[in-house]
């Protein structure tokens, strides 16, 4: 896999550093204190989960790290370059060629396909098309999605849509990755997969994320926890997950980077013959016990074969036996009146 950005070499300062910052929101004559007094440092080449309940200060954190808000106190340093100190301007072009950012409902154009999607951020940047189209296509095929290029949003699952959405936040080779809820909107099994994507990407490629989520089955994916309650940090602890599977941590999850293995098709055991000397004829079916019948029921319809093919209602109907208590018929009737037909009603 070809590494995105620069590997960061031991002993480099960190990454994010977030200083006794607060953030405080005014409604009406109250105050909402969303965070309080946080103080983070966020290394190069790790995969951090922030946790907590709804409203817990989670997203708040992130918009301050990723330049979209300012704190009400305090300062946040990205690679040592103070947020709160910069224009407009100047925070827009380090987020475009930085930072990267995935979000819950994915954020995806749905009018573009994948590959478009993914190349937007680079348009932004005037990448030349040469170099856009070759990275396109690697960051596809790095999320496991390079033959669903040229399909819409609309075509795609939600895992396959938040993998274009993580492809398009590594356009332009970002240090940070910052994903809010990524697996909000997708089952559990699905979610645990993009968690694993973004573990591998972290590895191979030395780029840090910064997730946040609520679900406590994605935590042990993580290097480190950080959970707020209250706009504060309640634990801030290193909690680096074994592998996935328990190999090199390094590659990729095989599920996304390796075509499905075809299983060879099973064929059907043939059923088993009759045992040796049986008849080869078959047996008359078991019909169960039956009722005795009738001296009429005898004489009305005859015992049929077990072989024979069933009576249609029809062939019943068509000469009807009888009654073995009605007088015999004379010739002189015989001659006067011709059978009456089965279907004519009663005299």
């Amino acid at each position: 896999m070809t590494a995105l950005r620069r590997v960061p070499r031991p002993g480099e300062a960190n990454l994010v550093e977030a200083r006794s910052v607060s953030r405080e929101y005014h409604l009406g004559p109250s105050v909402v204190h969303a965070l309080r007094d946080v103080s983070v440092d966020v290394p190069h080449g790790q995969l951090i989960v922030v946790q907590g309940r709804s409203g817990s200060g989670k997203t708040t954190l992130l918009n301050l790290i990723g330049g979209l808000d300012e704190p009400t106190s305090g300062k946040v340093l990205i690679d040592g370059r103070d947020l709160t100190h910069m224009r407009e301007r100047e925070r827009t072009e380090l987020r475009r060629r930085r930072m990267g950012f995935i979000f819950q409902a994915f954020g995806l154009v749905p009018i573009l396909t994948a590959a478009e999607n993914v190349e937007i951020p680079m348009r932004l940047v005037r990448l030349p098309v040469e170099e856009r189209e070759a990275r396109v296509a690697m960051l596809l095929q790095l999320v496991g999605l390079g033959e669903r290029a040229r399909h819409r949003p609309h075509e795609l699952s939600g895992g396959e849509q938040q993998r274009v959405a993580i492809a398009r936040a590594l356009a332009n080779a970002p240090e940070l990755l910052i994903a809010d809820e990524p697996t909000g909107q997708l089952d559990s099994q699905t979610g645990r997969t993009i968690m694993t994507l973004l573990r591998s990407i972290v590895r191979s490629e030395g780029v840090t994320a910064i997730v946040a989520t609520h679900d406590p089955l994605l935590v042990d994916l993580a290097d480190r926890v950080i959970e707020l309650s209250d706009g504060q940090v309640l634990t801030d602890s290193s909690h680096r997950g074994a592998p996935p599977d328990g190999g090199d941590e390094r590659a990729p999850p095989p599920a996304l980077f390796q075509p499905p293995r075809t299983m060879p098709s099973e064929e059907a055991p043939a059923p088993a013959g009759p045992p040796r000397g049986a008849p080869l004829s078959p047996s008359p079916p078991d019909r169960g016990p039956q009722p005795p019948r009738t001296p009429l029921e005898d004489r009305e319809a005859p015992e049929r074969s077990p072989y024979a093919p069933s009576r249609t209602p029809l062939e019943d109907r068509e000469a009807p036996e009888r009654s073995p208590f009605a007088p015999p018929r004379t010739p002189q009737q015989d001659d006067d009146a011709p059978e009456r037909s089965p279907y004519a009603p009663p005299r």
